[in-house]
């Protein structure tokens, strides 16, 4: 009695155990949905702004909005490309790696961009905006590198991928055509049967073959060669045969002619 109740508690604290475990699983996952989406919004939001400054104010805050806003656009597109591309080609992972280390780059100057926005002095500002757009420019070719050679990889493996199919199918193709080859030869031979009458040569009038002597004898090969398919034999005529195509043996007597009264 004593070990069912043993058994029946620790099935009960694991069941606990376990449903605390999941409790704390999807919180967290909630919890990191909604900081995401959060983090979106204000992303979304503070572009927004910065392209709002961008057009509408001019002089230090316009330029300093303008360079914010294009480092964010360009490491936003290659985060965006890289981490579409690590999944298909393990090898970029190595180009993440580096997107990483220059991120921090790009983080730290939004960071000081930022903070010059609220400066008043405008004039000091004005004369950090030289090595500010050197940085800018230098942080975002190398984005801009990582990102577009990622794309020429990515476009070049579907070029060899095309090319490989384009060669498999002019290959099915060809296999299927093979036909054709043959065609001419088949069709010459069967307008030369289909054009050869019985006993009959093109451009030639030749009789029809006399019977041979000899009814037992069948039909010569050259006559069989040139014979078409087999025809109903008609039906004998009723007439009595021709006395001039009999043919007469010495000992028979010749035959009167009747004569009339």
């Amino acid at each position: 009695m004593e070990a069912a109740l043993t058994i029946l508690a620790l099935l009960l604290v694991a069941f606990v155990a376990l449903g605390v475990y999941a409790t704390v699983k999807a919180v967290g996952a909630a919890k990191r949905g909604v900081d995401r989406t959060i983090t979106q919004a204000r992303r979304t939001v503070e572009d927004t702004t910065l392209r709002a400054k961008s057009f509408g104010q001019v002089g230090v805050a316009g330029e300093l909005a303008q360079l914010r806003l294009s480092l964010r656009t360009s490491m936003r597109a290659t985060q965006d490309a890289l981490h579409a591309g690590v999944a298909e080609d393990a090898s970029l992972a190595e180009s993440v790696d580096l997107f990483r280390r220059l991120s921090a780059h790009g983080l730290e100057l939004d960071d000081e961009l930022k903070r010059l926005e609220r400066e008043p002095d405008r004039a000091t500002v004005a004369g950090l905006l030289p090595n500010l757009r050197e940085r800018t420019r230098r942080i975002t070719h190398s984005a801009e590198s990582l990102r577009w050679a990622a794309r020429d990889r990515a476009r070049q493996f579907a070029d060899d991928d095309l090319d490989a199919l384009n060669a498999q199918i002019d290959i099915e193709a060809g296999a299927l055509r093979h036909w054709s080859g043959d065609e001419p030869s088949s069709q010459a031979s069967g307008a030369g049967a289909s054009t050869a009458a019985p006993g009959r040569d093109p451009g030639t009038d030749w009789p029809e073959p006399a019977a041979p002597a000899d009814p037992s004898a069948g039909h010569s090969t050259a006559d069989e060669a040139w014979s078409g398919p087999a025809r109903e034999e008609s039906p004998q005529a009723i007439t009595a045969p021709d006395p001039r195509l009999r043919t007469t043996y010495p000992w028979q007597k010749s035959t009167r002619p009747e004569t009339t009264n």
